[in-house]
């Protein structure tokens, strides 16, 4: 397999739009992202979370972020299912999977903050998690 062949047809219709993404910065494209996420209510996240073992690096440098690990989902499972879907902003089955899965990765890299936030709501709801 040589270089050529790892470029992706793009559809003509489409072509335009991706001639400006490859000129921008990585600075200008993580921008661009936030303003998707804000514009349209999706997040990048679940892009993020395919690779947790390849950001646990950063992490480790960046105390300002940890990781948020469902330990347990305790005897009420619904109510932390809740708690997931809403605070990740998941389908109900994606929620289910991750809380029926339980030790599992809920988000990495995340605001010291928001994941103490996140860890109270869960712990409310009868849920154990760990930051890492």
């Amino acid at each position: 397999m040589d270089e050529t062949t790892n470029t992706a047809e793009v559809p003509a219709k489409f072509e335009k739009i991706v001639s400006e993404i490859e000129k921008m910065s990585v600075i200008d494209l993580n921008e661009l992202v936030k303003v998707f996420e804000n514009k349209f209510g999706v997040s990048a996240t679940a892009v993020a979370a395919a690779g947790p073992a390849a950001a646990a690096g950063p992490a480790e440098e960046e105390k300002s972020t940890v990781n948020v690990e469902l330990s347990d989902a305790g005897a009420n499972k619904i109510a932390v299912i809740k708690v997931v879907k809403e605070a990740l902003g998941l389908g109900l089955k994606e929620a289910k999977d991750l809380v029926d899965a339980a030790p599992s990765m809920l988000k990495a890299d995340m605001k010291k903050e928001e994941a103490a936030d996140l860890k109270k709501k869960i712990e409310e709801a009868g849920g154990k998690v760990t930051l890492k």
